[in-house]
């Protein structure tokens, strides 16, 4: 079992050779090189924050489990962070708050990393999610259009918002708060409101949670914004054919895509990225923004 040395942590890795991504070819050991070289950037938006894994142990095509309660065999070294938990009540999730955490659960075939809106303080959302669902045959050009409508209102409301790739079908728009304050519950009413407002201004938005009215529509899902829900992480890879990655975009790119531009990027172009621009998603860890009252 090859033993690897990050940051000063011992890990012990196995099965480099599977291959995680068939399409690609992609294996564990690239996967794991992924999480290694993206940690510098990926670490601060993950810290003193307890994630859900979601594990393939056998690829991409061979199923998978989320796990929530970090597992009893993880590193002494390693820490956890308390959350909403199940209908058992709070547990202990994971805080991947290193590069030597993030390659353990690489390493555990742990592709997607999701997050809670909330730090280690559980009911203290640090930002607002609207995460932008296509319903067939409704595609990212559409999530990407209705993203600048929301940038238009939050612009209105004296607010940034940050675009990122959900690295799937979708897209998300997040607005940073980092104040003491807003709880999830005025979190999702805001989120709710500004979805309410597209969808009376545009035929192909919903706000509605019914899967039968998807059809050809960009659901606007605020309630990401839940107390007990988590998102996937910005740099996390996704289960898809290829290894494709949520990846914060500029603006422009959003506007590009909305006119037709693909905006999908996978793991070696997401690690260029950062070293051509630097972390796009930094705001999200430093500015500071209040709810509006009233929208």
């Amino acid at each position: 079992m090859p033993t690897v040395e990050v940051e000063g942590r011992r890990l012990n890795l196995s099965n480099l050779d599977k291959v995680l991504y068939p399409e690609t070819g992609t294996t564990k050991a690239e996967v794991i090189d992924y999480y290694a070289r993206i940690a510098p950037t990926m670490v601060p938006h993950l810290e003193d924050r307890g994630v859900t894994l979601r594990r393939f142990p056998n690829g991409v095509d061979a199923g998978s489990f989320f796990e929530k309660r970090c597992p009893s065999h993880r590193p002494e070294w390693l820490g956890t962070r308390l959350g909403p938990g199940d209908s058992g009540g709070p547990i202990q999730y994971c805080c991947l708050d290193s590069a030597p955490a993030l390659v353990w659960a690489a390493n555990m075939a742990a592709l997607e990393i999701h997050a809670p809106m909330a730090r280690s303080d559980i009911e203290t959302p640090t930002m607002v999610c609207f995460d932008l669902d296509p319903g067939e045959p409704a595609t990212i050009e559409q999530c990407a259009d209705v993203a600048l409508d929301i940038r238009h209102v939050l612009d209105g409301l004296g607010l940034v918002g940050l675009p990122k790739t959900s690295g799937s079908k979708g897209m998300q728009v997040y607005v940073p708060l980092n104040s003491p304050g807003p709880t999830h519950e005025a979190a999702s009413a805001f989120a709710l409101a500004v979805a309410q407002l597209l969808e009376r201004a545009r035929p192909d938005v919903l706000s509605n949670m019914k899967r039968s009215l998807r059809k050809g529509k960009v659901f606007v899902d605020w309630s990401q914004n839940s107390r007990h829900k988590t998102t996937i992480a910005p740099y996390a890879l996704r289960a898809r054919p290829r290894p494709t990655v949520s990846t914060p975009v500029t603006w422009d790119e959003v506007a590009e895509a909305a006119g037709g531009a693909p905006l999908s990027f996978e793991a070696a172009e997401v690690v260029d990225r950062v070293a051509a621009h630097g972390d796009l998603f930094a705001d999200a860890l430093t500015v500071r923004q209040a709810l509006p009252e009233n929208l």
